[in-house]
């Protein structure tokens, strides 16, 4: 894939994000990072990452029970070697989350027992809770603090303005989504769009889904055989898949021709339903 799938999208609302991060991060002892187990380094952040890089950092594996979980263990592994704390999670299902509270209190430990000898007792933790449109971060607030509280939707960019939910001795700084405003690796838009963090309405369904099909033929080429009852072979170009997909599907127009658009979003809604299997589109390039 040597060129990036046609998206066209400048949230007018980003560079508030950054600014609101960057005034934010000082009032906060642990930065927590939702990325999608699918694509844990497509939905993480560089700008973030450099703009939190002094302040204890925990990743969170989101959507883990969509990714395929020998790749989640490699990303963990990695993602620790770097110095971040790592939690595997299914927010949905609240899978995972159990181990929040005593991972935040191992990596704030030391503070804790500064804390303890002064004799000032217990104090509030607080948490700034980042992470791409879609990455679950609002369903991971709403699951540790047990309210309904952060606006929980499948639209990239709901959250706006920073919202402090307190969750029984944790504040948890809800920040609004944010993307890089130019993305340099043209397969990273992809799989943003692909697993919805890109809003719809910023690409062609048809354009993307034969960009995603290239990505699929490379990594999980079964799991369209599997799916759709098709054969793919090696000199199938991606655009020939969408085709085959629609056939099988009996996607015809009135004129006749195939349905490639029908195609097209029926592969989309498939892949983020998880009905193409455990599929995980960024991998770690040295698992040594």
């Amino acid at each position: 894939m040597n060129e990036n799938v046609s998206i066209n999208w400048f949230p007018g609302h980003m560079e508030k994000t950054r600014r609101l991060i960057a005034e934010t991060v000082g009032k906060c002892d642990v930065v927590v990072e939702i990325t999608d187990a699918r694509i844990p380094e497509s939905s993480g952040n560089a700008y973030l990452r450099a703009l939190v890089a002094d302040k204890p950092r925990m990743i969170i594996l989101n959507k883990a029970d969509l990714a395929d979980p020998l790749e989640t263990a490699k990303w963990q592994k990695y993602y620790m070697s770097q110095g971040a704390a790592v939690l595997v999670t299914d927010c949905k299902t609240k899978k995972g989350l159990s181990g929040f509270r005593p991972l935040l209190d191992k990596m704030l430990s030391e503070k804790l027992e500064r804390l303890e000898k002064r004799d000032l007792g217990a104090t509030t933790k607080r948490v700034m809770v980042v992470g791409v449109p879609n990455s679950g971060k609002s369903t991971f607030i709403n699951a540790v603090s047990g309210r309904n509280t952060a606006k929980a939707e499948d639209r990239p960019g709901v959250t706006r303005d920073v919202q402090i939910i307190h969750a029984g001795g944790v504040d948890l700084y809800d920040m609004p989504g944010i993307l890089m405003p130019k993305i340099e690796d043209p397969e990273a838009s992809v799989k943003l769009a692909a697993t919805g963090a890109i809003g719809e309405n910023a690409y062609d369904p048809y354009d993307l889904a034969c960009r995603f099909c290239g990505l699929l033929k490379e990594l999980a080429p079964s799991s369209l055989t599997e799916r759709y009852k098709i054969a793919v072979s090696d000199d199938d170009e991606p655009h020939v898949i969408v085709d085959k997909i629609a056939r099988k599907r009996g996607f015809i127009s009135k004129g006749g021709e195939l349905d490639t658009e029908r195609a097209s979003i029926i592969l989309l809604d498939e892949f983020r339903g998880g009905k193409l299997g455990r599929i995980t589109l960024d991998r770690v390039k040295n698992d040594g």
